[in-house]
């Protein structure tokens, strides 16, 4: 811990006594330094932090009571310990109005060297130990403001490698995993609400030809656009997901007819089979691709395995439109 040299301010309008001083407390491990006003007092007290004021007390001008009301009623210097020097330390009414006046001992005149050093020496030490305690205490603010930050960067990582795990990177889509988490939920309220929803699942037709015709880079910019359509298209509570390649999956909540599920996924058809525009490598191209989604509605059960057969069921669904030409919607019978 470094902590700079404490100052010690004698005021004394007579240079003899500001000698004597200075060499009283040449040793004192203080820096000195001396003001032969008031008014010079003042403004050294503007300029530097004092670990102690020895003042005298009779000075022409401004005595040293009126210097030391000055200095208390200025916030930052009103803590300053003020030590006054006088011949008249006997004279208790003095005494008095030096406390009032903001003082926190007397030395008497003529200065026995013995007292006044061991003054300044306790003077000296309480400063030193409240300079180590205000560092200590900034030191421990700086590190809990730091620690603040470092918790929070941590927990900001934290939070995105959480959300890397569950979603896919490419569209920033829940993946598989939070998918199926999802499903079983879903399952669970259907089963606790008796209520409704149904699971959709969806392949891109034509992606391949994307791909080959204009490479990775386009189809990668095509995924985007999809993802982006399917969220705005599907409500708030509903979960788009990504399982892999082109393949995606939909949890539509709360829809009791599967007729409704069958309607919005035809939407989701004629949106996604409008022309996309990509830029890739600076190059603008258009393409047009289509969308095969087999829905299953979800029918109350208590099978563990609940979740595949609603799977399956979307699955086959879903194929039996590629084997009839894709680009269309099949609901299927059952879930299973």
């Amino acid at each position: 811990m470094n902590l700079m040299l404490p100052k010690i301010l004698v005021v004394d309008d007579t240079t003899a006594n500001l000698v004597a001083m200075r060499r009283l407390l040449a040793h004192s491990g203080a820096q000195i330094l001396e003001a032969s006003s008031g008014n010079e007092a003042l403004a050294l007290c503007l300029d530097h932090r004092f670990a102690l004021i020895l003042l005298d007390v009779n000075m022409p001008d401004m005595d040293g009571f009126e210097v030391a009301a000055l200095l208390g009623e200025t916030e930052h210097l009103r803590d300053t310990p003020i030590i006054f020097v006088t011949a008249a330390y006997a004279d208790d009414l003095n005494k008095l109005k030096g406390y009032r006046s903001g003082a926190v001992d007397y030395i008497a005149k003529p200065i026995n060297d013995v007292i006044l050093q061991s003054k300044v020496h306790v003077f000296l030490e309480l400063y030193t130990a409240r300079a180590e305690l205000q560092q200590a205490l900034t030191e421990l603010s700086e590190r809990n403001q730091q620690l603040v930050v470092e918790i929070a960067e941590r927990q900001r990582v934290e939070a995105l490698v959480r959300h890397q795990a569950s979603h896919d990177l490419l569209t920033g889509l829940p993946n598989r995993v939070l998918a199926r988490d999802r499903l079983q939920r879903a399952i669970q309220r259907a089963n606790r609400h008796h209520g409704g929803f149904a699971l959709a699942c969806l392949d891109i037709d034509g992606f391949k030809s994307v791909n080959d015709t204009h490479g990775h880079a386009a189809g990668d910019a095509l995924l985007q656009q999809i993802a982006a359509r399917l969220t705005a298209q599907l409500r708030a509570n509903d979960t788009v997901a990504r399982l892999g390649g082109d393949e995606f999956a939909l949890i539509l909540e709360d829809i009791e007819d599967p007729q409704l599920a069958l309607q919005l996924c035809r939407k989701l058809c004629a949106s996604l089979g409008e022309p996309y525009a990509l830029n890739v490598g600076g190059q603008a191209i258009e393409v047009r691709i289509g969308a095969s989604i087999g829905i299953a509605p979800y029918v109350p059960s208590d099978r563990a395995d609940a979740d595949e057969q609603l799977k399956l069921a979307a699955d086959r669904a879903m194929y039996e439109v590629k084997r009839h030409g894709k680009n269309g919607c099949l609901l299927a019978d059952r879930p299973g």
